[in-house]
């Protein structure tokens, strides 16, 4: 029986951004491709409370098949990162997508600055609908086709239900607060990486510090991609993907 290839969105987004290399994946792919969206997001309107890592990703684990791939974008990747450390049996491998342990900015991690996140917590309590719209932005921002990818995004995300105000917010503590940076270190699961080299949410840097921490880490950087490198370069992140799996 081949292994279950599970496709998890990031922060604002649901399974809806999958659609577009989904049946590609399917094609080359023997095992059954899956998308969920994590709690709260998109058709999983069941949310825990309170609603942490922990709590989100043991929910999420309850629908895996064991020795599932699980391939996580940006915030999906710490709940990929998080059930393959606590459940490990449901995990046969990670591949993160424009995902770090650690999303937060310090001295000595290149992240996402403090006042950014800061500004859309404080954004989501009177404009939730702008504040996604404007990180849809800041995930396709140099990206060629940065327009067209942010046009497509949206009418994805539109088939499905709006996230919940409480995940939003959870979302954003746990990529705020969240450091998987140990868990990630001494993780016995096999974890791959696909990055865009012009990423300003997962810096360039944060790649090379994730090597240092674990260094079996493999990984491939998209020279010309931002945060969405499945929907602006879809044939190489594709190729990459494939190689990975």
């Amino acid at each position: 029986m081949q292994n279950d290839m599970v496709l998890l969105h990031g922060w604002g987004m649901n399974q809806g951004v999958w659609q577009v290399i989904k049946p590609e994946l399917e094609f080359f792919h023997d095992g059954e491709v899956r998308c969920l969206d994590l709690p709260g997001f998109g058709n999983a309107q069941l949310i825990p409370t309170p609603y942490t890592l922990h709590a989100a990703a043991e929910q999420l684990s309850t629908q895996l098949n064991e020795k599932s791939i699980l391939v996580g974008w940006s915030l999906g990747g710490l709940f990929a990162l998080y059930i393959a450390a606590y459940w490990p049996d449901k995990v046969a491998k990670v591949v993160l997508v424009a995902s770090t342990p650690f999303f937060a900015q310090t001295d000595e991690w290149p992240g996402i600055k403090p006042d950014v996140l800061n500004a859309f917590k404080d954004q989501l309590v009177s404009h939730r609908e702008k504040t996604i719209e404007r990180f849809l932005a800041i995930q396709a921002m140099g990206s060629e086709s940065a327009r067209d990818d942010i046009k497509q995004l949206k009418a994805l995300l539109n088939q499905y239900p709006a996230p919940q105000e409480q995940a939003l917010s959870a979302g954003l503590d746990i990529l705020q607060q969240d450091d998987l940076r140990e868990l990630f270190a001494n993780l016995s699961v096999p974890v791959r990486g696909i990055f865009g080299r012009l990423d300003s949410l997962v810096p360039y840097r944060a790649i090379e510090k994730m090597h240092a921490l674990q260094p079996q880490f493999e990984y491939e950087v998209l020279d010309k991609a931002s945060h969405a490198p499945f929907i602006s370069h879809k044939a190489a992140f594709i190729s990459a993907l494939k190689s990975m799996c």
